[in-house]
């Protein structure tokens, strides 16, 4: 079935059947024990995950009976994790009928959550109050990474047009960075807001293919042959840029300037990134190669950083490489709670052997693994909302998730 023809005004009220275990005992606020593990070691002997959900199957669609609590997919690996779980919830599909999700961002003045269906070159809206799904932007400029700021402004990193816009609460659209010393950026993925006004954003090269946005001209690194014709289907202004720029990770500043943070060399392919709740830490993903790169790409794995008084980085340290259970659960978004623990999207499926591992990953501020949420789609991007921002939802693939959890989203959204 075609995206066209499913109905945008299917919420599906989930819930779910057929699930094994008993309810749980959750323990107190977590115990966040200092731990400079990497990740976890893989236990003795193949790890083969039969399946990215229970046994018997779960059931996600629509008028499936309530599941068993605690849910059987929101896993402890460490009893740290007991603490920022709700018991009583489940995993629900809120909707499905994307091609690929991105950048869920919660509007907490709207009481909405925003997010992106990329190759459909469109945003789309949940609203709280009735579960309905509709289209916001269409078209997007294939958006994908989104969130609000401090005075609750859209903030849209735009692959088609290689730039990060905001949405002003008149309607109007500003132009926050589309170019680095003269040069175009390449495909803006993921941004977040700092308390200080400016913006911080990655520049990976996704966006420059036919899928998620528009090639290179004739010529450039993902049309070096020039086979490829990017302004068909596109409005004129598209079709004559070229990757001029190496990846990298950009700081806008509420002046206008626009400096460089990361460079290319230090995070290769930088993607989902987040401060810590004091806004002394940034954590930057690191993703595989893409379209033009004339290198291997990232380890998908993740990195921290020291931020400085004067937004200076500092003392980089790889945060996790993401191998759980002898699986790479490769990474791509990150949001952290309030307690400073980071809650990573999660592509446990490479070539079909890491089911099971799709969904969303917990870690301590210090790098040590105390939870996973299992979904049945690779997980793109997460983020906190709800009117008391404990609810996290999962843009999946082709699907919405979202799971009140025992903590709190320490960024605007």
């Amino acid at each position: 079935m075609s995206t066209e023809t499913r109905s945008l005004e299917r919420t599906n009220p989930i819930s779910r059947r057929g699930f094994i275990g008993g309810m749980g005992v959750i323990a107190g606020a977590a115990t966040l024990t200092p731990r400079a593990a990497l990740a976890q070691a893989p236990p003795p002997g193949p790890v083969t995950p039969s399946s990215t959900v229970t046994t018997p199957p779960r059931d996600f669609g629509r008028g499936a009976p309530p599941a068993t609590y605690v849910d059987p997919d929101v896993i402890t690996v460490d009893p740290a994790f007991n603490g920022l779980r709700q018991g009583n919830t489940p995993i629900l599909r809120l909707w499905t009928g994307a091609l690929w999700s991105e950048g869920p961002a919660w509007s907490g003045q709207g009481r909405y959550l925003v997010w992106s269906d990329i190759p459909n070159n469109r945003q789309l809206r949940w609203t709280e109050d009735d579960g309905r799904v509709s289209v916001f932007r269409s078209p997007s400029n294939n958006t994908n990474g989104n969130t609000f700021d401090f005075q609750g402004r859209q903030l849209s990193c735009e692959h088609l047009t290689r730039r990060v816009v905001r949405y002003e609460h008149d309607g109007s659209v500003t132009i926050i960075a589309d170019s680095y010393n003269g040069k175009r950026l390449n495909s803006p993925n993921d941004i977040v807001a700092h308390p200080d006004g400016s913006y911080w954003f990655t520049d990976p090269p996704y966006g420059g293919q036919l899928y998620e946005g528009a090639p290179d001209a004739a010529g450039g690194p993902s049309n070096a042959a020039g086979r490829l014709k990017p302004r068909l289907g596109q409005p004129p202004e598209i079709g004559n840029m070229k990757r001029e720029l190496p990846n990298s990770v950009y700081r806008a500043d509420p002046s206008g300037k626009l400096d460089l943070v990361i460079g290319q060399d230090q995070i290769p392919n930088p993607n989902g990134l987040a401060f810590s709740p004091d806004y002394k830490k940034l954590y930057v993903i690191s993703t595989g190669r893409g379209p033009g790169d004339a290198h291997a790409g990232g380890n998908r794995d993740m990195h921290v950083f020291d931020v400085a008084g004067n937004n200076k980085l500092s003392s980089q340290k790889l945060f996790a490489d993401f191998m759980i259970d002898g699986i790479k659960c490769g990474p791509d978004g990150v949001r952290a709670d309030v307690y400073g623990n980071l809650w990573v999207s999660s592509n446990g499926n490479p070539g079909g052997r890491g089911l099971g591992y799709s969904g969303v990953t917990v870690w301590t501020p210090e790098g040590k693994l105390i939870g996973r949420i299992r979904l049945p789609e690779v997980c793109g991007n997460l983020c906190f909302g709800g009117p008391k921002r404990n609810r996290l939802f999962m843009a999946a693939s082709q699907s919405l998730y979202a799971l009140y959890v025992n903590t709190q989203g320490a960024a605007p959204a």
